[in-house]
């Protein structure tokens, strides 16, 4: 393989696959564009790139050790993390088939994204055990690749990857809701919000629905999860303080599934991702931390 262009050619061919296995693994597209971009540096530096028998193979266990790396040093921060950590939104600001490049967010969502209510799963796994399941169930690493990324053997990896599949299985909707359904769902429940109509809230929302909000310590947000459908409900109600103004609300794409951007009177602004599971919502995510806002593109209002 050519160093110059045919090497540029051929890595940037693999770069959204790489965002997508750095993002779904640190939780952040700042820290995955920053893997990525070692990914291409330690590539440029390999005397003969042509002697790499499977480039896609070596640049994803490149980057699966960089994103490890990654997670592992942001556990230490989460610690004095201030509220609920919630993983950075990724917004699509065109809609699908749009003739306008794609930006570093629509790179990984395009890609048949991992879900806001997965990437929450999986935050609840060893960063072993996520790497693990990631690299082998969702980006098809065979095992040996896999343990020289976490450093285990083989058979140690597989047990790691069956423990996080038990728990991901567990933890999934069982009947999760087509994209059409997911979109009339969230532009209902915009709609509830906007009225504050506080039956149709909890006509929509599951009754075990579960309510969380990131601030990061930096705006306002929950103290902790909300659960319950009327419980919730009387929480956004208030929270909206009433009827809220035309324009508040847009129905964006958030991790490849209908979400919310929300405007607040300030200027604020949040992004809500939704689980449906037979056909109610089961959970809300909403990030209003700032500091994990800077990828979102916002439309003219």
């Amino acid at each position: 393989m050519p160093r110059d262009d045919s090497l540029a050619r051929a890595f940037e061919k693999e770069r959204p696959r790489l965002l997508r296995v750095a993002y779904t693994t640190t939780g952040s597209l700042a820290e995955a564009e920053d893997c990525v971009q070692e990914s291409w540096l330690r590539l440029r530096r390999v005397p003969d790139p042509g002697a790499i028998p499977d480039l896609r193979a070596w640049l994803t266990t490149v980057v699966g050790r960089l994103a490890l790396d990654a997670l592992g040093s942001a556990r230490s921060r989460r610690e004095r993390y201030v509220g609920t950590w919630l993983p950075e939104p990724l917004v699509e600001r065109t809609a699908p088939g749009a003739a306008v490049a794609p930006g570093p967010a629509e790179q990984v969502t395009l890609d048949e994204s991992v879900s806001m209510a997965l990437l929450v799963v999986l935050d609840e796994l060893s960063p072993a055990q996520r790497t693990a399941f990631l690299l082998h169930d969702v980006f098809g690493l065979p095992y040996e690749r896999v343990a020289e990324v976490v450093g285990r053997t083989p058979g140690a990896v597989r047990r790691l990857a069956s423990i996080a599949r038990r728990h991901v299985e567990q933890s999934r909707p069982h009947a999760p809701a087509p994209r059409a359904e997911q979109r009339r769902l969230v532009h209902a429940f915009a709609a509830a919000c906007q009225s504050a109509d506080l039956e149709e809230l909890v006509r929509l929302l599951d009754p075990e629905v579960t309510w969380r909000g990131d601030g990061g310590g930096l705006v306002a947000a929950l103290p902790g999860a909300v659960r319950g459908a009327r419980q919730v409900a009387a929480g956004l109600v208030a929270f909206g303080g009433g009827p809220l103004p035309p324009g508040t609300m847009r129905v964006v794409t958030v991790n490849g599934a209908a979400g919310l951007l929300l405007y607040g009177p300030e200027g604020e602004v949040s992004v809500a991702a939704f689980t449906v599971d037979r056909g109610r919502i089961t959970a809300i995510d909403v990030q209003r931390n700032p500091e994990k806002l800077t990828s979102v593109r916002f439309p003219e209002r």
